[in-house]
């Protein structure tokens, strides 16, 4: 059985949009990442992909500025990250610890 997730905080329709763009970016960015193993086919894919997806993370944020959205709301922003599992999708971005080989 799949434990019941937290709801999303309410969220505006441009705060949404630019929580969903934000976190395309970072899946993409950790699937390009050197420091994570893959092949570089993959990242390239990723890398192309990248491009559309940065347009559409500029244009929620031109889409909230130009709605008057003048201040991002970041506990509320951050909470939507948590349940949408944005902690470990952005953790893939980093460098991973050393192995201590």
């Amino acid at each position: 059985m799949i434990p019941d997730l937290p709801p999303l905080p309410a969220l505006t329709r441009a705060e949404a949009e630019l929580i969903d763009r934000y976190l395309d970016v970072v899946d993409l960015l950790g699937r390009i990442n050197p420091a994570r193993p893959g092949d570089t086919y993959r990242g390239l894919r990723a890398a192309q992909a990248l491009v559309g997806k940065a347009v559409a993370l500029r244009d929620a944020l031109t889409l909230m500025h130009q709605r008057g959205e003048s201040e991002v709301h970041a506990p509320t922003l951050a909470q939507a990250l948590r349940v949408l599992d944005g902690e470990r999708r952005a953790a893939r971005v980093t460098v991973p610890p050393d192995s201590g080989s």
